[in-house]
């Protein structure tokens, strides 16, 4: 079992897709994702959004990461935020929403 110290460590954080590019170099259909943490800065991440989202449907879209986990490189791409999503039926991610716009940068408890 998990302990709320464990929940603790992890720094969720809400952030606003800033820039979406295609990422062909990635083994599977990704984005590259700028997305923007407020007084946190600009962090990058690799999303396997495809098959769900377009581009502009992510653009300006508010969206959960952990941002505290080693930066990955995958491919020619570091990685610096895991996005957060669950899996549909199919296997696709679909993001975790925020209802409602709040500060860049703020932290989920």
């Amino acid at each position: 079992m998990a302990t709320i110290d464990d929940f603790e460590r992890l720094d969720l954080r809400v952030g606003r897709v800033v820039e979406v590019a295609d990422f062909p170099e990635a083994r599977k259909p990704a984005y590259k994702l700028t997305i923007d943490f407020g007084p946190l800065g600009h962090k990058r991440s690799s999303a396997q959004l495809t098959a769900l989202y377009g581009k502009d449907d992510l653009l300006g879209r508010l969206v959960l990461a952990v941002i505290n986990f080693p930066p990955r490189r995958i491919g020619p791409f570091l990685s610096e935020v895991l996005v957060l999503g669950v899996p549909d039926e199919a296997g696709n991610v679909v993001l975790l929403a925020v209802e409602r716009d709040v500060p860049l940068g703020g932290r989920v408890y």
